[in-house]
């Protein structure tokens, strides 16, 4: 990875960001607001956790045939990627709710879906939403050899396929952060000593990964085996929840930043970035589905990642409102604003990204 250190334009275009942070400001006191969660956000943690409880908790307990228990780990999977965006994500931005307990409490739910907050924090509160679809720094963007997200990017032949291939490979996610992941994350974000907030000391956290990693199987491997499952029973289902998870979350993420209407962009040679921070999430970043109630309320406002980036320490739950005022703001200042009006749109547009991206740069 580049570890060019980066510095983003202080030249704000008539003082874009002042203008609209003031505004979003304005919003919360004329309506008495909180900017955390609350009673729509604790009732949709409540669906999420039962999606992904209940489920298993039946096919453990009841005598189920093999069809209800394989369509079981589906909603299980549903219910894995349904608290990732809407309980573990708001709450590790630290505004599932005012009390840091609590948002330490749900943000730990990482842990029962194969993740590491410490990892997470990084990986996505410091290197994916401060230097959002750069290239050598945002690893959200970089999927190794196998899948060109970025053109700047090293080309290699097979990339020509990767519109076919891509939307499979994305259901490994999860599964990845269960085996691989995690610990060569930890290996690499200490080594670098990147962290969210306070250093963790290096002992403590590989102590947390491991043990963490272990009570993760004794809940998905080791407990359904004592029951009376058997291996393959146990290995099946396993993946059908991760695979199904995988493809939710990763699709959902790269519709917002790998998308035809996204820019990424590279610093000059001493490390400077065009634009200010705030205008370059603009840039970067796109919204998909903005009138789908469902769409919405399933992913955790992750369909408006132009909003979740400009204000993620705002919980989800207030981004429908505050869309129109970054919209209105972002088209005053004659700054991009990038929407696709539905979820089949954005997923047809990436898929369109893929395929300009698996060309040869010399032919594209």
């Amino acid at each position: 990875m580049n570890k060019q250190a980066l510095s983003f334009s202080r030249k704000d275009p008539a003082k874009f960001f002042k203008t609209l942070n003031k505004r979003v400001n304005d919003y919360f006191k004329e309506n008495n607001l909180k900017r955390t969660g609350n009673w729509k956000l604790y009732l949709k943690a409540v669906v999420m956790f039962s999606l992904l409880i209940v489920p298993v908790v039946l096919i453990l307990t009841i005598d189920l045939p093999g069809w209800a228990q394989i369509l079981g780990m589906v909603i299980v999977g549903v219910g894995m990627a349904g608290v990732g965006m809407n309980v573990m994500h708001d709450a590790n931005h630290g505004s599932f709710s005012s009390k840091k307990w609590v948002n330490k409490l749900m943000g730990s739910s990482i842990y029962i879906l194969a993740g590491n907050d410490y990892n997470w924090k990084v990986q996505h509160n410091v290197l994916h939403h401060t230097y959002t679809n750069i290239q050598g720094h945002d690893e959200d963007i970089d999927a190794g050899r196998i899948i060109r997200f970025s053109k700047h990017a090293k080309w290699y032949s097979f990339h020509k396929y990767q519109r076919f291939y891509a939307f499979f490979l994305y259901g490994l996610l999860t599964a990845n952060w269960a085996i691989t992941t995690d610990f060569t994350q930890t290996y690499r974000y200490l080594k670098r000593k990147l962290a969210y907030g306070k250093m963790p000391n290096p002992a403590t956290q590989w102590t947390k990964l491991i043990i963490g990693k272990i009570v993760y199987y004794s809940i998905w491997v080791v407990l359904p085996l004592s029951l009376g499952f058997k291996w393959w029973e146990v290995l099946i289902g396993f993946l059908i929840m991760h695979y199904t998870a995988g493809i939710i979350l990763s699709v959902i993420f790269q519709l917002a930043h790998v998308m035809p209407n996204t820019e990424m962009p590279l610093p000059d040679e001493q490390g400077n970035m065009k634009n200010t921070w705030a205008i370059h999430q603009l840039f970067t970043t796109s919204n998909f589905s903005p009138k789908s109630w469902f769409v919405e309320f399933y992913t955790g406002g992750l369909n408006r990642q132009v909003e979740h980036h400009l204000f993620s320490h705002i919980s989800h739950i207030h981004y429908s409102k505050l869309a129109k005022i970054v919209r209105e703001t972002a088209k005053e200042f004659s700054l991009p604003y990038n929407e696709y009006n539905t979820f089949w749109e954005a997923v047809a547009e990436h898929y369109n990204q893929l395929k300009a991206l698996g060309q040869k740069p010399s032919l594209a």
